[in-house]
């Protein structure tokens, strides 16, 4: 029996994929002569305080730092073909510890990239610190609009989306629903008022109503469900108001989840509780996620959360620019990440990029219930001359971060 020769097609596919790897052999080997490039990353948060008994669903401890190790993973992969090592410590903060202090001789060890979990007043001082020493920072935790806007800073990018990129998100979805008669309940604290005030911007621009606003007066009721008259109270508190849409702003989680089912009406309940604006969420599956969340159950025992996902982004961020540069410079990082040919993979459809007037990152957000993922934003529909990504948050003519202020 005659053997069939190859053909002339088969043949070149051949001698170009001999050529190919003969120049990765050639590159790996030449690399291997060079000292490697060693790129530092520290990761910044407090510790977890215990929670107390009532909390169903507590924030494990590694949360944040859990993401980065991950990611460090899929850096340091490809880093050993490069003749890169990537480094993660991590910088585990007291209750009332000061993170500028702490991170004091790590800048002194010259490490010049960072990332954060931190809240809002101590992210921004971390940022001022870091600028002095020409060293970069990653926000994977803080969403206050404030720090993309007025309180924006040259060296800070946020992984984080903001609370405006949610709530935009949230009312996206309304809009679509023509859900747009909303009962506003914001909670007594700080960061529940910044949530409040969102979604009043977010209802102006996709022509939703705010019909009422009822602030939550009946304290933690997570607390204190023995107390027969403040339950009393708080079933009727929405009674005779038309909404189609119960909007909470509790961030705290301290009585969202309790309205829920127990208004004296029926209400959809969406915000902080029941239908969720994420970055990231158990039930998501599609554009590959179902990979990046099984790497991490298997490297954890426990599910990705959105602090986790954050953290990742920036450490894979971080390990693409090197990639592209060769080398870890914080400067040429920054200038890399906010070239406009610049995207990043992050599992959820759309390409990500940094937005160059704010360094935010540009996104789609999860719309979810606990065990179901309900929808995506943007929304089909939705419309932008540069990015439908950039629907979503305050756009570079509304931005309070001004070229040359940070």
């Amino acid at each position: 029996m005659t053997q069939a020769m190859p053909g002339l097609s088969a043949l070149r596919r051949f001698g170009r994929a001999l050529a190919l790897a003969s120049l990765a052999l050639g590159y790996v080997a030449a690399a291997a002569a060079e000292p490697p490039l060693k790129v530092e990353i520290a990761f910044v948060a407090h510790a977890r305080a215990p929670s107390p008994p009532y909390v169903i669903d507590p924030p494990p401890p590694g949360e944040g730092f859990d993401g980065a190790r991950l990611a460090l993973q899929e850096n340091a992969t490809t880093g050993a073909f490069l003749n890169q090592i990537f480094d993660l410590q991590n910088v585990e903060l007291g209750e009332d510890e000061n993170p500028v202090e702490a991170i004091k001789p790590l800048l002194a060890q010259g490490k010049k990239l960072f990332v954060s979990a931190l809240p809002a007043n101590e992210t921004l001082a971390l940022a001022d610190a870091l600028k002095a020493e020409g060293a970069l920072l990653f926000n994977a935790g803080a969403t206050d609009d404030f720090l993309r806007g007025a309180g924006c800073r040259s060296n800070l990018f946020h992984t984080a989306p903001s609370r405006a990129m949610l709530t935009d998100a949230l009312f996206q979805y309304l809009a679509v629903r023509r859900w747009n008669k909303i009962l506003l309940v914001p909670g007594p604290n700080a960061e529940d008022a910044a949530y409040a005030d969102a979604v009043r911007a977010s209802a102006k621009k996709f022509g939703a109503k705010i019909v009422a606003e009822k602030p939550w007066t009946f304290g933690p009721l997570a607390r204190a469900r023995s107390d027969a008259i403040t339950q009393a109270e708080a079933l009727t508190f929405s009674r005779g108001v038309d909404a189609d849409m119960v909007v909470v702003a509790d961030e705290a989680e301290d009585f969202g989840d309790y309205i829920l089912y127990r208004t004296s009406e029926p209400r959809l309940v969406a915000g902080t509780q029941g239908l969720i604006p994420v970055s990231w969420h158990p039930t998501h599956t599609a554009y590959g996620a179902e990979q990046l969340q099984n790497r991490f159950v298997r490297m954890t025992k426990r599910r990705m959360r959105p602090i986790d996902y954050q953290a990742w982004i920036a450490v894979r961020a971080i390990g693409e620019a090197v990639t592209e540069l060769r080398a870890a410079d914080p400067q040429k990082i920054a200038n890399t990440l906010q070239g406009p040919n610049s995207t990043l993979a992050i599992f959820k459809g759309a390409a990500a990029s940094f937005r160059p007037w704010d360094r935010q990152l540009r996104q789609a957000i999860l719309l979810a219930q606990p065990k179901s993922l309900v929808g995506l934003a943007p929304q089909p529909g939705f419309l932008h001359q540069r990015s439908t990504l950039d629907t979503l948050g305050v756009d570079e003519t509304e931005s309070a971060c001004k070229p040359g202020k940070s």
